[in-house]
């Protein structure tokens, strides 16, 4: 596994320097990253598209069906439960502060996942070797020039809830967790950058999904590299990962945590995407995310736990981001 990192850090920081473009996937653990120069990557095993960066040039879409199934076995609140009082154990212990736990829930479809890739409605979008798609809002670091700048999400909302936005703005619990990912991330940021400052706090994206609309709240902090940075890609990957918004703080006892409680492998869910063109380098969190298991169709999802969380709300808000991102799907079965 060490291998693995090893080879693939420096192979990026090879490329980076010579500013060969390519493509990049890093799992959670980083166990198997991989990386292809760009001019390597197949689009009949990998197909991307990245913020408008994309190898997808098919003129061809599948149509849609008339009625789109889509249902959620979600995990019963009785299972859901113990895994959220042992991560609620170990913050009133003081041993973390956030802790982002998450849970596989069966779904059902009569979509292909590359009709999901192609319809989905999302700044970042994968579908890897028909093993499992992704459709991320979530950008892990963008670096132009010198500039390296990160966007945590956290708190989610229905849309529809009454003042949706002054409430998720004004929830307690919410305003703790991002503000503990946000110092977070101007910690792991230091690590890469000279200067670390937060540029945006707490704004609003809206994300689309075929029955609703949901509110999330995100941040903006950014950072200048140093000059010897000099492309060394590899390397900043491998001081900044895991993300710091899909696992919490302090990062290193919290991956224990997350392990205790959650008893299940994320494989690449919650790791990294992303490419470089030769000038810019642009990543998403791989969050959003349904694998094709032995048994079917897995949707991840997950949320963030503080003290002040509650049981049901935050599973209620695990069983919402299982969705698919299509704004206008005729006839959508529930």
């Amino acid at each position: 596994m060490e291998n693995a990192a090893g080879d693939f850090t420096k192979k990026l920081n090879e490329w980076g320097k010579a500013k060969t473009p390519f493509f990049f996937l890093v799992d959670y653990l980083f166990q198997n990253p991989q990386a292809w120069k760009l001019e390597d990557v197949d689009p009949n095993e990998i197909l991307f598209s990245l913020n408008g960066f994309t190898n997808d040039h098919s003129a061809f879409r599948s149509e849609l069906p008339e009625h789109i199934q889509f249902d959620r076995r979600p995990l019963p609140f009785e299972a859901y439960e113990p895994k959220f009082k042992c991560v609620l154990n170990h913050l009133n212990a003081g041993n973390s502060f956030l802790v982002n736990l998450s849970i596989p829930t069966p779904v059902e479809t009569n979509l292909s996942l590359k009709q999901i890739f192609q319809h989905s409605e999302a700044p970042y979008r994968l579908l890897f070797q028909d093993r499992f798609v992704c459709f991320s809002p979530e950008i892990f670091v963008r670096i132009r020039g010198n500039r390296i700048a990160s966007f945590p999400m956290k708190g989610t909302i229905d849309a529809s809830v009454p003042n949706a936005e002054q409430v998720i703005l004004s929830d307690h619990k919410e305003a703790a967790e991002h503000a503990t990912i946000v110092d977070l991330i101007r910690n792991d940021l230091s690590m890469v950058a000279e200067k670390v400052w937060v540029e945006r706090y707490r704004y609003i994206d809206r994300i689309q999904t075929f029955d609703k609309t949901l509110l999330q709240v995100s941040s903006e902090i950014a950072g200048t590299l140093p000059a010897t940075f000099d492309g060394h890609y590899g390397d900043l990957l491998q001081k900044l990962l895991p993300a710091g918004s899909i696992t919490g703080a302090p990062k290193p006892r919290t991956l224990e945590i997350i392990e205790e409680a959650e008893q299940y492998q994320r494989g690449y869910y919650t790791g990294v995407m992303g490419y470089f063109d030769g000038h810019n380098f642009e990543s998403a969190v791989m969050i959003r995310f349904i694998e094709q298991e032995k048994d079917g169709l897995v949707f991840k999802s997950g949320g963030g736990i503080t003290a002040l969380s509650n049981a049901e709300s935050e599973y209620q808000e695990v069983i919402n981001k299982v969705y698919l991102p299509f704004s206008h799907a005729p006839h959508a079965v529930p």
